[in-house]
């Protein structure tokens, strides 16, 4: 750990998170609106070769978690995962992490306020721009309550989706044993087409689209730092976590795909609701409105209270104005939680131009952004490792499977995705402006540094 910089002077937050809260904080980062929405593009576009597109991107994420438990494990308590990129590859990585993931999710605030916005309008009448900044309201005067506060009410949001989803699964099978549908219950994964009607060349293509639902689970390491035996917990989340989200992910598309022909999902429309209502579920459009709206505030939630710990990190290690590590009389990151939900607030006000407009916008800014993060993740664990087995292998309770081939196949894949990236039209975009991301910040290091 020679390249960490004490933080001995940093005022220490309160250990008041639960296991429980740091198992449905990870939840309810990668549950969402990806999957409930999101995921009909997906299917419209690949057909039911969309599993396979969710089974290879699934394990891509969970070869990096599992080298983030690996480092949880021998490096507890040093604020978040970002720091693992400063302990393996030098003060510049963390900077870069830090910051990469800080606008990351700054984005994902404002694109999270804007898109609970664009729930409630058909619902109350309420324009996009105003019920947005209301949410932001509620969800930042949460985070500013407590560390406590915040975790409770991710577990109610996360419990919420996990139990629809669970409830959707269960719905769906039992429709399917009576296999109503002609040929037999899994007919429509073949009959339209074949299972890659498109060729498998659009289910590798459909890894660049369904990754970004997958991620989001990182968010538990920087919670992880507010609860009691940081390491541990982490360890013990990271790959019974991924391994049910891919399940849930799995199971959920695999009965949709298996209920509606893949061809009669529309874009942009939840194909859960296209399900329900083939199985006859009275009212359906409304419970996933409520469901996609739960998720969104879940993950809004989530969006202001990451980035508030991620900038409070970088505060302590010198890479962020040190005023940012004050905390408030309940021990939060006041200042660090208000710089952060800036963004947010600007992104719903000039959404008042068009949402739709704003919306994209920020995606595209950040499309690639998590990528570039977890390749960080990964070379910093090959670092970490080689230097741990030397030194202090005692460390080392919790160990990357098949190292070092497993974490060099993370590599490559990630890799492959941003390859891709930059050979598909519609994506490409994406990963020019998170590259334009990427490169300012390595600026500002070095800026910062030569001054």
């Amino acid at each position: 750990m020679s390249e960490a910089v004490a933080v001995e002077q940093t005022p220490e937050l309160v250990r008041s998170l639960k296991p429980r809260h740091i198992a449905m904080i990870a939840l309810g980062g990668i549950i969402g609106a990806g999957l409930f929405v999101g995921s009909s593009a997906g299917i419209a576009t690949i057909g039911p070769g969309i599993l396979a597109s969710y089974v290879m991107a699934g394990t891509m994420i969970l070869l990096v978690m599992r080298m983030l438990g690996e480092m949880a494990v021998a490096y507890p308590g040093l604020g978040g995962f970002t720091e693992y990129a400063r302990v393996g590859l030098g003060s510049w990585a963390g900077f870069v992490t830090g910051w990469l993931y800080w606008f990351y999710w700054v984005v994902v605030v404002a694109v999270e306020a804007i898109a609970a916005g664009s729930v409630l309008e058909p619902m109350i009448g309420i324009p996009v721009w105003q019920s947005g900044l209301v949410l932001m309201v509620a969800m930042t005067a949460t985070n500013l309550w407590s560390a406590r506060t915040y975790g409770e009410f991710e577990f109610w949001f996360a419990s919420i989706k996990v139990a629809a989803i669970i409830a959707f699964i269960f719905t769906g099978a039992a429709y399917l044993v009576n296999a109503p549908i002609e040929g037999g219950a899994f007919a429509n994964v073949t009959a339209h087409g074949g299972f890659a009607p498109l060729g498998w060349g659009a289910v590798f293509a459909g890894v660049t689209t369904v990754i970004f639902s997958l991620s989001g689970a990182e968010a538990a390491t920087i919670a992880a730092a507010e609860a009691e035996n940081p390491g541990k917990v982490v360890a013990r989340m990271t790959t019974q976590l991924m391994v049910r989200v891919t399940l849930f992910y799995l199971l959920s598309i695999f009965l949709i795909v298996c209920i509606v022909p893949w061809n009669k999902i529309v874009p942009g429309q939840s194909p859960f609701v296209a399900a329900l209502e083939v199985v006859g579920i009275p009212g359906a459009a409304m419970m996933m409105n409520f469901l996609v709206l739960t998720a969104v505030l879940s993950c809004l939630n989530s969006g202001i209270y990451v980035t508030s710990r991620t900038l409070f990190t970088l505060a302590s290690q010198g890479d962020a104005p040190k005023a940012l590590v004050t905390l408030n009389a309940r021990r939060v990151p006041a200042r660090s939680i208000l710089l952060g939900t800036v963004f947010g607030y600007l992104g719903v006000i000039a959404s008042v131009i068009s949402p739709q407009v704003v919306f994209a916008f920020l995606i595209n800014a950040s499309g690639a952004v998590m990528l570039f993060i977890y390749l960080f993740i990964a070379f910093a664990q090959i670092r970490n490792r080689r230097r741990l087995e030397q030194t202090e292998p005692h460390l080392l309770q919790v160990k990357m499977w098949l190292f070092p081939w497993a974490s060099y196949a993370a590599i490559a894949a990630i890799v492959s995705v941003l390859v891709a990236m930059a050979l598909t039209p519609s994506l490409a975009s994406q990963l020019f402006l998170s590259l334009l991301a990427f490169a300012i910040v390595v600026a500002a290091y070095f800026i910062r540094a030569r001054a």
